[in-house]
């Protein structure tokens, strides 16, 4: 679940790094869970958060990308979960999603929020959705 990228400069320093560190190292270990194991930790993490607004679900994500380099390079799973791990951090929960696309085929993990992908390039529909963690009454 892979593709290459550049990588964007690095944003915050000291502690503004510490959150978004704790997320990254978590996300390390959970992004090794079978889907099932995966799915049921992020649920359970997600608990009764608000939905998470955009701007909240951005800065969370850029937040992770300048605290972790291999969050930036190894893969998109790793990213969406510290990003989402982040966004609980602060009280709030994105709707986190694992997709495929068939042709050709790819997978591929990201955060929603507001009904839109976050920091990503793909148009709305490119990816199938096949593991959803939206907030607790949101689908």
């Amino acid at each position: 679940m892979t593709s290459p990228c550049a990588i964007p400069p690095r944003t915050s320093v000291g502690r503004a790094r510490v959150l978004p560190g704790i997320a990254a190292g978590i996300a390390a270990v959970l992004a090794k869970l079978p889907p099932k194991y995966l799915c049921a930790t992020m649920e359970f993490v997600r608990g009764a958060a608000r939905p998470a607004p955009a701007v909240v679900v951005a800065d969370a994500r850029e937040a992770v990308l300048a605290a972790s380099l291999r969050c930036a390079v190894d893969g998109c799973l790793r990213l969406s979960i510290a990003t989402a791990l982040l966004c609980r951090f602060r009280g709030v929960w994105p709707t986190w999603r694992v997709g495929v696309r068939s042709t050709p085929f790819s997978a591929h993990a990201w955060v929603e929020a507001d009904g839109r992908a976050i920091g990503e390039s793909f148009p709305d529909g490119y990816y199938h959705p096949i593991l959803t963690v939206a907030p607790r009454g949101f689908a």
